[in-house]
């Protein structure tokens, strides 16, 4: 889909959620207008896809199940409409490949001056708490030289709560923070360059929203046999 189809798409369904939803939407001075930039958020919700570009201050794209662009029925057309309008990159999440494959796909969005946006936990949180961070943002970051601007989200998970087919009414509160900087990283071997600014992006994260931290990384659902990368 070309730009063309995003910004039609963004005309209709940006300013119909915000009439719905009336979202809570802070600190978008901080999304640089031109050039590669990773958007790094919370993940709550599958309408956490749609939160976000709704709110962003220009196009963001996102990885997505290949299992979005291939539903049934009306409701399958028109999610993948969506994802195709705003570019989104489908993955195969049971591909032995697929972490590898979706970071080579993030990175080609960036070096192409364009928003990335990731889920540095993997997937969904199940209990609302901010699990540790996956390095792959950082690798991203650092690989591209762009910043990450964090990015918290609070409410989505009542819009539609995992396993719900259809969104509901429900506060919406989206932050973007200060982008957080490769630089200081750069000079660091690559594996504690990588956990570090991970941490440091999921420390922000958990600024914006006042979730509980986990420990732990999240788990993928069983069906699942590849790493997630933002999905």
């Amino acid at each position: 889909m070309s730009r063309v189809a995003y910004r039609a798409g963004h005309l209709v369904v940006a300013p119909t959620a915000k009439l719905v939803w009336r979202p809570t939407v802070t600190g978008t001075h901080h999304v640089p207008r031109t050039g590669g930039v990773v958007l790094a958020s919370n993940h709550l919700s599958f309408i956490d896809s749609f939160a976000i570009p709704i709110v962003a201050p220009r196009p963001v794209s996102f990885l997505a199940k290949s299992d979005y662009f291939t539903g049934p029925g009306l409701g399958g057309a028109v999610r993948r409409g969506f994802f195709e309008a705003i570019e989104a990159i489908p993955v195969d999440r049971h591909s032995s490949r697929a972490a590898q494959e979706s970071l080579d796909a993030a990175l080609e969005v960036l070096r192409a001056g364009r928003a990335f946006g990731i889920y540095p936990e993997g997937t969904r949180s199940r209990d609302g708490r901010l699990y540790r961070g996956r390095t792959g943002v950082a690798w991203l970051a650092l690989t591209a030289g762009v910043p990450v601007v964090p990015v918290g989200l609070v409410g989505t998970d009542e819009v539609q709560p995992v396993g719900s087919s259809f969104p509901r009414r429900a506060k919406v509160r989206v932050s973007f923070g200060p982008p957080i900087d490769p630089e200081p990283y750069a000079d660091l071997p690559a594996g504690k360059a990588r956990r570090l600014m991970t941490d440091a992006v999921m420390d922000a994260i958990a600024g914006l929203t006042g979730q509980e931290r986990a420990d732990t990384h999240n788990e993928l659902p069983p069906e699942s046999t590849g790493a997630a990368v933002g999905i």
